[in-house]
C-alpha cells in the first residue's frame, strides 16, 4: 500500500511539475492557420495510400487533432495489428507513443523496448552523436510509460552521450532533450540528487549545441529539422545561453509552408506538433474520444481480384563509384512488385533474389533511411551517404513513402554531399 501510495505521489509530482514547467511563447497568428490545416490534410490523406503504417504521422495527428477521423482510426488499427519484430528501439519506441497518443495498451512492447535498452551498448567508442537518434526516442517511450524504471537506463545513456565528444545533428539533439527533459521533470521522489545534476549537464550542453544552429531568420539546423528543434527549446529545464526568438521561427516556417516546401508527410508530421503547440512530451495526455474505440469504415465495394495487371515492373541499379572506397559496383535488376508498393518492397525484392542487393536501415527523424547498400554505409566524417534518384531526379520522399511507377527507374548512387 505504501509503494501504491508513493507511486500515486511520484505521478502527481510529475504531472504538475510538467503542466507547470514555462515553454518559450510563440503561435501561429489565425489568419496563418488555414495554412497549417492544408499541410495536416496532406499528411492525414497520405495514411490511405501508404503501404507501412507511420507511427510518427500517428503521433503528429493525435497531438495536432486529427481532422480525417477514419485515417486516423485506420493508422490506429494498423499499428495495432502490426509485427514488431526485427524492429530498432527507435521504430519500437514511435510505436508505442504513437499507441499510446491513441489511448490504447502497448502491451509487450514497451518490455520488448525496455530489454533493448538495458541491453544497448554504443555501435563504437567513436560513435556520431547522430546515431543516439533512435535510443533517445527509447528512452522518452520509456519514461512516459515507467520514469521509476527507466531511471538507472536513462543515467547510463546520459553518461555514454557526456563521454562522448562528437557534435550533435539537430534531430538527434532535439529528441535527447525531449528524453532527458522527461527524465529530469519525472525523477522518482526519493531518487537520489545526482540523477537530476547529471540529466541538467547534458540538457545544457545538448540545447548550446542547437542554440548555436538558429539561423538569422529563426531557422534552426536546416528547414526540417526545425520542428524537432522547436520542441526541445520550448520544454527544456536547461536554456541556452543564445536567446531564442520562437515567434521568427514560426514566422519563417509559415512562409516556407507557402513556398511548397512542407509536401512530405514524414517532414509535415515533424514540424506539425510545433505549430500546434505541442510537443512528444504531450502524448501521455493526449484526450481520445469515444469514436476511436470504433473500427475503421469498411468500405462496401468487393476487392478487385489480382491480376497479372496489378503487377509492375522497376528497374533498380546500386551504384558506388567513388574513389578510396573498397568495393566498387554498378548492378541493375528489374524486379515486379504490385501496384501501389512503396519503395521499400522494391529493395527487399531485389535482395531476396540478388544478395548483392542486400541493404540494412536506419531510424531517422524521416523515419526508415537506407544506410547500408552491399555492405557500404554511409558515413557522417566521410560525409557519404546512399542517394536515392528516379531517373536523374533526387527523390524527396524515403524508400517507405516513395511509391514508384510501372517501368521506373530508381538509382541508388553512393555519393558525398
Amino acid at each position: 500500500m505504501a509503494r501504491v501510495a508513493l507511486q500515486f505521489l511520484t505521478l502527481l509530482w510529475a504531472v504538475t511539475r510538467t503542466s507547470t514547467q514555462t515553454r518559450s511563447s510563440c503561435s501561429v497568428p489565425s489568419a496563418e492557420q488555414p495554412w497549417v490545416d492544408g499541410i495536416q490534410m496532406i499528411m492525414e490523406n497520405s495514411v490511405v495510400n501508404s503501404a507501412f503504417p507511420n507511427p510518427s504521422i500517428l503521433i503528429a495527428m493525435n497531438l495536432a487533432g486529427a481532422y480525417n477521423v477514419e485515417a486516423q482510426k485506420l493508422l490506429t488499427f494498423d499499428l495495432m495489428a502490426s509485427d514488431t519484430t526485427g524492429l530498432t528501439a527507435g521504430q519500437l519506441a514511435l510505436t508505442i507513443m504513437a499507441l499510446t497518443s491513441s489511448c490504447r495498451d502497448p502491451g509487450d512492447r514497451v518490455l520488448t523496448l525496455r530489454t533493448q535498452m538495458e541491453k544497448w551498448t554504443p555501435s563504437s567508442l567513436d560513435s556520431y552523436a547522430s546515431t543516439f537518434y533512435g535510443p533517445s526516442l527509447a528512452i522518452l517511450a520509456l519514461c512516459q510509460n515507467n520514469p521509476e524504471m527507466t531511471l538507472p537506463i536513462a543515467a547510463r545513456f546520459a553518461k555514454t552521450l557526456l563521454a562522448d565528444s562528437s557534435p550533435f545533428d539537430v534531430d538527434a539533439g532535439a529528441v535527447a532533450t525531449l528524453a532527458l527533459t522527461c527524465m529530469y521533470n519525472r525523477i522518482p521522489i526519493g531518487s537520489e540528487e545526482g540523477y537530476r545534476a547529471l540529466f541538467a549537464e547534458l540538457l545544457k550542453k545538448i540545447v548550446e549545441e542547437i542554440s548555436s544552429r538558429i539561423q538569422d531568420n529563426g531557422i534552426i539546423g536546416d528547414i526540417y529539422s526545425t520542428g524537432l528543434a522547436m520542441q526541445a527549446l520550448s520544454v527544456t529545464p536547461q536554456k541556452p545561453n543564445k536567446q531564442w526568438d520562437c515567434q521568427q521561427t514560426v514566422d519563417t516556417v509559415l512562409g516556407e509552408i507557402k513556398e511548397g516546401k512542407f509536401q512530405n508527410p514524414m517532414s509535415i508530421a515533424q514540424i506539425l506538433p510545433s505549430l500546434r503547440g505541442k510537443t512528444y512530451l504531450d502524448v501521455p495526455q493526449v484526450s481520445c474520444g469515444p469514436d476511436q474505440e470504433v473500427q475503421p469504415t469498411q468500405s462496401n465495394s468487393p476487392s478487385p481480384v489480382p491480376t497479372s495487371a496489378s503487377n509492375i515492373t522497376v528497374v533498380y541499379t546500386i551504384s558506388n563509384q567513388l574513389r578510396g572506397v573498397e568495393l566498387l559496383f554498378n548492378a541493375t535488376i528489374s524486379v515486379s512488385v504490385k501496384k501501389g508498393s512503396v519503395l521499400l518492397v522494391v529493395l527487399e525484392e531485389a535482395q531476396r533474389r540478388n544478395p548483392e542487393f542486400k541493404f540494412e536501415t536506419t531510424m531517422t527523424s524521416w523515419g526508415l533511411q537506407v544506410s547500408s547498400i552491399n555492405n557500404i554505409a554511409g558515413n557522417v566524417n566521410d560525409k557519404t551517404y546512399w542517394q536515392f534518384l528516379s531517373g536523374k531526379t533526387p527523390l524527396i520522399e524515403g524508400v517507405a513513402d516513395y511509391t514508384p511507377c510501372d517501368h521506373e527507374h530508381i538509382t541508388a548512387n553512393f555519393t558525398q554531399y
